[in-house]
């Protein structure tokens, strides 16, 4: 890795000083969508992102195993991968990654050291300061374009796709997972408004990928893609697959493509939810291979998504009592969840633990979940957004009762001592589930699994 002059006074003296000045500015200046300040940032620092080949990905649901799905393949071809995915559950470097590895925290250093002039600079003219997230993103981008070199970068978007920070890079390739009830505060009341918002990361002549459903949303991603004349390739059309085996921890399916068909391709992610993303994956990969001599033998291909992780999603946690996190947080999500419940897992009473931004569609998550409950234990996360414990017990109440239906509800605030409940409540043949928003999932999970608390956010 090559060294990086320090052309600025050093402003922080340690990782931990840069990682605290960029994740301040979330709580003063919150999210920012818009572009301008990114250009201008980029602009500055010399455009580092045209040297790198990204892979754009967006989506409501799906992006994160997608992008783990597409890292664990091209890294198992030989590839170097780069990945930027948020939130991130342990620790703030975890969302920068090279071949699996987080930024390291001299690098991380020198190159805040580097930007923070320069984003000084800048929050001084019209467009006023860059945010965490932007910071973040030219963070990533310069770690990728001056010191790692990776031969791919999988890059997910933060928030909607057209005013993320992330669209200010030109991909080989661009994904859409899905689009679904999520963020429409920001992104708009109604789901083709959603779609357009996503659709904002299609660039003239790259090819698409996506399994945006139903057709009236479809289109929306279908007429960008004309406009931009960029080949889509969508599921159920140019490509799909079917299911040929699903049992815990493994799954295989049929893939059915334009260049080529596979049979009996392996994973290991739960859910049916899982078939879909590993075939936007695949589809993707086509492509590559396609358009730009992507190698990728099919032993490789099979081998990468079958060791395919991605925690806090469908995650077994713990066996002894059996405790599985997701971290579905929109209706979509615990749609998804409830089909894994009832189809993958079996168990004689399911306990439910969750929490809540308060942005969040709570009833639309509930109707889902609820059918099948035995206990629901509402808690707060450890966040300045967090969702009210007793607004979502009323609310669940309220649906139970149309439900005619009874669920025993149990309130407690503290995300750890509702843990304990939870675990108290679940015996042997039980099943225990941790959901709602990733900033409960992450807390919970570097409690039980390094009985420490995350540094998680976005």
């Amino acid at each position: 890795m090559n060294e990086i002059k320090d052309t600025n006074p050093v402003n922080f003296q340690t990782a931990k000083e840069a990682i605290g000045w960029i994740v301040g500015r979330m709580e003063k200046l919150g999210i920012k969508p818009g572009l301008s300040r990114m250009q201008m940032l980029l602009e500055k620092l010399g455009h580092p992102e045209r040297r790198l080949k990204f892979i754009h990905v967006a989506g409501t649901n799906g992006k994160g195993s997608t992008c783990a799905y597409l890292t664990s393949v091209l890294r198992q071809c030989g590839y170097d991968v780069g990945t930027f995915t948020s939130p991130y559950l342990e620790k703030y470097t975890n969302r920068i990654q090279v071949n699996g590895a987080d930024i390291e925290d001299e690098a991380l250093l020198r190159l805040v050291n580097e930007m923070k002039p320069i984003v000084d600079e800048i929050g001084e003219t019209e467009v006023g300061p860059p945010s965490m997230f932007e910071i973040s993103t030219a963070l990533a981008i310069m770690y990728f374009a001056k010191v790692a070199y990776p031969d791919y970068v999988v890059w997910e978007t933060g928030l909607g796709g057209r005013l993320d920070s992330t669209n200010v890079v030109n991909p080989v390739v661009t994904i859409i997972t899905n689009v679904g009830h999520d963020h429409m505060d920001i992104l708009g009341d109604t789901l083709e408004q959603v779609a357009a918002e996503k659709a904002g990361i299609i660039k003239a002549g790259v090819p698409v990928i996506t399994a945006v459903e139903p057709d009236d949303v479809w289109r929306v991603i279908e007429r960008t893609a004309k406009e931009k004349k960029a080949t889509l390739y969508s599921l159920h059309q140019q490509f799909s697959y079917s299911n040929t085996k699903s049992d815990l921890d493994h799954q295989t399916f049929d893939f059915n493509g334009p260049f080529r068909n596979l049979k009996e391709v392996p994973i290991t992610l739960n859910g049916q939810h899982q078939l879909t993303n590993a075939a936007v994956a695949v589809m993707t990969l086509e492509v590559l291979r396609q358009y730009y001599a992507c190698i990728v033998d099919d032993e490789d291909l099979y081998k990468g998504l079958t060791e395919t992780r991605w925690p806090g999603r469908l995650e077994m946690i713990s066996n002894e009592p059996r405790i599985l996190l997701d971290g579905a947080h929109n209706p979509e999500g615990a749609a998804t969840l409830a089909a894994a419940l009832t189809n993958v897992y079996r168990y004689r009473k399911l306990h439910l633990m969750m929490g809540m931004l308060s942005t969040k569609n709570h009833t639309g998550y509930l109707r889902h979940i609820l059918p099948l409950v035995d206990t629901l234990i509402v808690t707060e996360p450890d966040f300045h957004k967090k969702g009210d414990a007793s607004r979502l017990a009323e609310i669940a109440s309220e649906l139970l009762h149309d439900m005619n239906r009874k669920v025993d509800i149990v309130i407690e605030r503290d995300w750890k001592r509702a843990l304990e409940t939870l675990t108290s409540r679940t015996e042997q043949d039980d099943l225990a589930v941790v959901s709602g928003t990733l900033y409960l999932i992450s807390d919970v999970r570097s409690w039980i699994t390094y009985q420490t608390d995350s540094e998680k956010g976005w």
